[in-house]
Parts: structure tokens; sequence; C-alpha cells
């Protein structure tokens, strides 16, 4: 636990005005942990009735005993000036002293184009303000749109001012970069999390799920986002030869209609395809990455972790993946599987016939590097790295 000390803010705004995608995973975790450190939180979340019973859903017990305020009002963002005035707002309504956004990218746009011309952030934020930043494109090395150098100016003219309690990046090798250049900047390194996998064995779990035993499963799981590269998928699988031993499992919600839909209902109907198309619990998926081969992960464009590469690395799974940016990185670097070039889907049929056609050792040897990386990004990695900021970011003040 992170004892009470002088100066440390034991009452803490948690920010999230958005329920979609990994938001309210996140959110958990961090409720989880804070708590467990004796912090005193107040959550600003989406009220509106229907998002009030979908985090109800997620979160349960953990909203017990705990302070919820509304992210915005009747006119829309609290306190009238976007997000960053909200969450201003918010944080002078809840009485904490610093606030903590779980999507740091929420304000980011509009906050650190706006610091590049001297237009702060509202001064109760200066020195207390922190989260977690998913795409900071402008750190990344290369050639820079106006945009992105706008972003790069204001975030870097922040740092200077002491704006920032912390914050935590979920890219490595963005967190090494930003260090060596701004050795004080008070950024931490923060794992995109798994928890821990207990799924059955595969066979046990191929059976439940009714799926073909002796066929090679690709599992692709998440939402109909056209980055995530589903229809890479489906346009791969479809050109394979009849007699390919491989099946494509595909789990999340996915759109009810157009040529995408229609085409994973033919997949389905000549047995190369199974889809479960909605939400699925956590039991769920852990059958469904317990039951698969390999996982892919076509994703085009995509800047930034991946959680469904943490949960592939937990279930000790190979991947198929996009080579770009930083998942390519860490596949390559931690041999997780197979890379392809991005958007390209005759390159992911041919790694999908290839690991269809490979011995089970050459899988083993694969699902033995991702066990040997999953602890980088456990559940417990995530709990240290996230209270060591704390710790250290206020110890630095």
């Amino acid at each position: 636990m992170i004892s009470a000390s002088p100066g440390r803010p034991q009452h803490l705004l948690l920010y999230e005005p958005r329920i979609e995608g990994h938001h309210l995973v996140y959110l958990r975790y961090i409720v989880e942990d804070l708590r467990q450190a004796g912090m005193q939180l107040t959550l600003a979340l989406d009220q509106r009735p229907g998002a009030q019973d979908f985090i109800h859903e997620q979160l349960g017990s953990l909203l017990d005993g705990l302070r919820v305020i509304p992210a915005r009002d009747q006119a829309g963002w609290r306190g009238g000036r976007g997000k960053a005035g909200a969450a201003a707002a918010c944080l002078q309504l809840a009485g904490a002293q610093a606030a903590f956004l779980c999507s740091f990218d929420e304000i980011a746009s509009h906050c650190l184009r706006r610091a590049a011309f001297g237009w702060m952030p509202p001064a109760v934020l200066r020195g207390v303000l922190g989260g977690i930043y998913f795409r900071p494109r402008f750190l990344r090395d290369g050639i820079l749109s106006p945009n992105q150098l706008l972003k790069k100016w204001g975030f870097a003219r922040l740092l200077r001012g002491g704006w920032f309690g912390q914050i935590l990046l979920m890219d490595e090798y963005l967190h090494a970069s930003l260090k060596a250049s701004h050795p004080n900047a008070p950024a931490f390194f923060l794992p995109d999390p798994s928890p821990d996998f207990h799924g059955p064995a595969k066979a046990e779990a191929r059976a439940e799920m009714r799926l073909p035993q002796n066929a090679r499963v690709f599992l692709f799981y998440g939402g109909p986002y056209q980055r995530k590269g589903l229809d890479l998928a489906v346009a791969a699988m479809r050109n394979l030869p009849p007699e390919s031993r491989a099946f494509l499992l595909c789990v999340g919600r996915q759109p009810a209609d157009g040529a995408l839909s229609r085409e994973l209902a033919r997949l389905a109907g000549s047995q190369r395809a199974c889809q479960i198309n909605r939400f699925v619990s956590r039991a769920e998926e852990e059958l469904s990455f317990a039951a698969c081969d390999a996982v892919l992960l076509p994703y085009r464009g995509h800047f930034g972790s991946s959680g469904v590469l943490s949960l592939a690395a937990a279930a000790g799974k190979p991947v198929i993946a996009s080579d770009e940016e930083l998942i390519g990185r860490r596949v390559r670097e931690h041999r997780l599987g197979l890379l392809f070039p991005s958007g390209n889907a005759p390159e992911l049929r041919q790694r999908i016939e290839q690991m269809a056609n490979l011995p089970d050792e050459q899988l083993a040897q694969w699902s033995q590097a991702a066990k040997e990386y999953a602890p980088l990004c456990s559940r417990e990695a995530f709990r240290c790295a996230l209270l060591q900021s704390f710790a250290r970011s206020l110890s630095d003040a």
C-alpha cells in the first residue's frame, strides 16, 4: 500500500467520460489499484441513463463507497471550455487534490495545440494533471505534419511549465525516447495489461464452442473498426484453397449488415468460420483464446499498443500481425509470430496458410516465446507501474 505522507494527494479525481472499447476496462483496473493503495477517489463519468447502466454492469461493486459526479452537465461539457475545462470543473466540484485522466487523449489534441500558442489549460490543473496517453503520435521519429508539430510544441511548453503530475505512455520505445530528450519529464511506461489466463485446454474449449478439433483456428477478437482489419482477415480466408485447415473464429460485436457481414456468413455457411457477434464476458473471452491456435492482428494504420496482443501472450498464442509501428516491432523483437505488410490481404492469406501447415513444434516455440513475454504485460506489471508513477511523480514534486 502507498502510505500517507505530507504532500501526497490522498483525494484523486478520475476523469473518464467514455464507455466504449478499452475505457471501462482501464477504469476498473485503475480504481482497483488506487483504492488498494489507500487513495480516496472521486469518479467523473458519463451519467446519462444508458451509459450509467453499462458502467454499473462493468464495474459493479467497485463503485460501492465511491463518489461519482457527471462528467457533463445539461449544457454539455461541464465548465463550458471543452473537455479540459470539464476536467478542471470536475476537479473543483470533487474537491480533489489532483486529476487523473484515464485517457489523456480525450483532451490532448485541443489542449496541446492551444498550448503551442501560449493558451494554457485552466490554472487549477497546473502541476496536478496526469493520465494515460495512448497515442502521442508527435513523439515518434520522422517528418511530422503541421498538426503534429503544434502538438509537439504544446507538449514541450506544458512540460517546461510543470503542468503534469505524471504522463503514462504505453509504448516503451517512445517512453525511452522522451526521457532521453527530457530527462526530468514526469513520464512513465505503463504496460498494456492482460488478466491472468485461466482458460481450459484447447480441446475442451473447442468442444464447448463446437469448433472443429482438427482445424487450425485463427481468432479475430475485437470490434468493427476499419483499422482493426477484419475485412482483410475475411478476404484472406475467402481466397484460401478449399483443402486448407484454416478456420476463422470471429469474436466481438460486428456490423449487422453490409458486405463484410455477408462474407462472414458465407464463410460460416461453408464451415470455414464461426462468428460470435456480441460483447462477450471474461469467461467467454478466455474460452475463445483457449480454443484458437493463433490470433490475427491485421491492423492498418494502427498507432500504439494492442490489448489483444497482451491477451494472446497471456494465453500463450502466436499472432499474425501487420508489420507496422509498435505492434510489428514487439512481434519481431519478442518472436511472437509472423508479420505481413500492412493492408495486404494476399500476403495475410499466405501467412495464414503458412501457419496452418506448420508442425505443432513450431507453434510450441512461438507459444513459449509468448509465455515469456506475458509477464511484461501482466495485470501485476500494470499495477506496479501505475503506483510507481504516483510515488515517483510526487516524490519529485
